[in-house]
């Protein structure tokens, strides 16, 4: 596939979101390997900044670029839309520090690129194709990006309180994205406001740049251009700030509740293995085996839970052990709606498999065994569970909290204690059995 820059230069004037500047923008177009590059026409020696994510300096509510005494705050917006508009070239020209934020979406800026009309260039589009499965995560939120031959983005945008969870999974194209995403406009919590402004932020908001989350109520200006907007956003937040990579990505990312910050992380960490395969001839990298000790972790993200357990998406019951000792260990399951069995268990009212959660406490007690046996190189295989009781219904937005405990050991056969919370409130308990077998032979 050929690079494309636009055919001719555009021009768009508003108010920025955050600084609430009044400020004129102007895509132009740009040759071969050029990349997108902002331009600070308002600063003495009109400045050029390359956006990449080495470059973030600021990530509340917006993401910020800065090099030397240019700064470029909420890049996000039109990034997204020259991304989504699959423009690999483009100069964009800023008389301010911020983007206008326009209607809160990037539909402004798609219609901007359409005028400019994007055209092919000689040379070949390159992508960083990833090659291995790669996670971030912070508190309740997480992102696992896994090899795809193109970019889809699977998410579940959902508040502290349950009310506005919503879904969606898309494969990304210029199409897709004119339609689908780009209309999709910026959101907050009313209770969030107020903070916002004393941190010196959206002095340029309004209902004309925003949706307005109160309680069960939406306060918008207009109705919603989609059922789930709520969603479509992230995505296209998320699309904008892997932009940062420098490259088109090949990959599916499946985030849970992700945020400028958590899209940076992962942005960094496909920046390090872009920078790995640049320096190993573009060649396929693989990531280093850990050397981590599991005998004496006392935690596990979701990377070293990988390494230990054979399972692999869609049947991780596991996304973090937080505490682990020889006999006892906690681990956290983030329940989403992304989950695929939500499709048919049950459509209309989502509540999670018991026997998934008999799973997760199996896991987390397989993972408890291999410490405390410092047996690595083994897996668990669960045989049986006795005992077992569910109580209430684990339902997407629940964070599953497992505790297991290993009762007895005789020879390759363990037995163990397994509880699952809500809330404080137990949701379900067994009793497990499980043998320890050499990987060779699950192999």
């Amino acid at each position: 596939m050929k690079q494309r820059t636009l055919l001719r230069e555009v021009s768009i004037k508003g108010n920025a979101l955050h600084t609430g500047d009044a400020v004129h923008l102007t895509l132009k177009p740009a040759p071969a390997n050029h990349g997108i590059v902002f331009k600070r026409t308002d600063l003495q020696g009109q400045p050029e900044i390359k956006p990449r994510v080495d470059l973030v300096t600021d990530l509340v509510r917006a993401t910020t670029i800065q090099q030397g005494h240019a700064k470029i705050h909420t890049v996000e917006h039109v990034l997204s839309a020259l991304s989504g508009c699959g423009v690999d070239n483009a100069l964009i020209e800023m008389d301010a520090s911020e983007p206008p934020i326009l209607d809160g979406s990037a539909r402004e800026f798609v219609k901007l690129i359409q005028q400019g009309e994007p055209v092919e260039q000689d040379a070949e589009r390159e992508y960083f194709t990833l090659t291995d499965t790669i996670s971030v995560s912070r508190g309740n939120s997480s992102i696992i990006a896994l090899p795809f031959d193109g970019l889809k983005i699977t998410c579940t945008s959902a508040d502290d309180r349950g009310i506005h969870t919503q879904h969606l999974s898309l494969t990304i194209d210029p199409d897709i994205y004119i339609t689908q995403v780009a209309a999709a406009r910026t959101f907050t919590i009313y209770e969030d406001i107020e903070e916002l402004l004393k941190l010196g932020k959206i002095k340029g908001g309004s209902l004309d740049s925003a949706i307005v989350i109160k309680g069960d109520k939406i306060i918008s200006k207009e109705p919603l251009r989609f059922n789930d907007e709520f969603v479509r956003h992230k995505i296209l937040d998320i699309i904008g700030d892997i932009t940062l990579l420098g490259i088109p990505l090949k990959a599916h990312i499946v985030a849970t509740r992700p945020g400028h910050a958590l899209n940076a992380e992962l942005t960094k960490v496909l920046f390090e293995k872009y920078s790995a395969w640049q320096r190993g001839g573009k060649k396929a990298v693989k990531p280093a085996a850990p050397k981590a000790d599991i005998a004496t972790e006392t935690s596990l993200d979701i990377r070293r839970v990988l390494d230990l357990v054979p399972h692999r998406y869609p049947f991780v019951m596991i996304d973090r052990m937080v505490e682990m000792t020889a006999d006892a260990a906690t681990a956290i399951k983030n329940v989403s709606i992304n989950e695929p069995y939500f499709q048919g268990h049950f459509p209309g009212n989502p509540v999670m498999p018991g026997v998934l959660q008999i799973e997760a406490m199996a896991q987390a007690a397989g993972i408890l065994m291999i410490r405390r046996t410092t047996m690595e190189g083994k897996t668990t295989l669960f045989m049986s569970c006795d005992k077992v009781k569910w109580r209430k219904p684990v339902r997407p937005g629940d964070q599953l909290l497992i505790k297991v405990k290993i009762t007895k050991v005789r020879g390759a056969v363990v037995c163990a204690e397994g509880e699952c919370t809500v809330n404080g409130q137990t949701v379900s308990s067994a009793e497990l059995m499980f043998a320890l077998v050499d990987n060779a032979e699950v192999d």
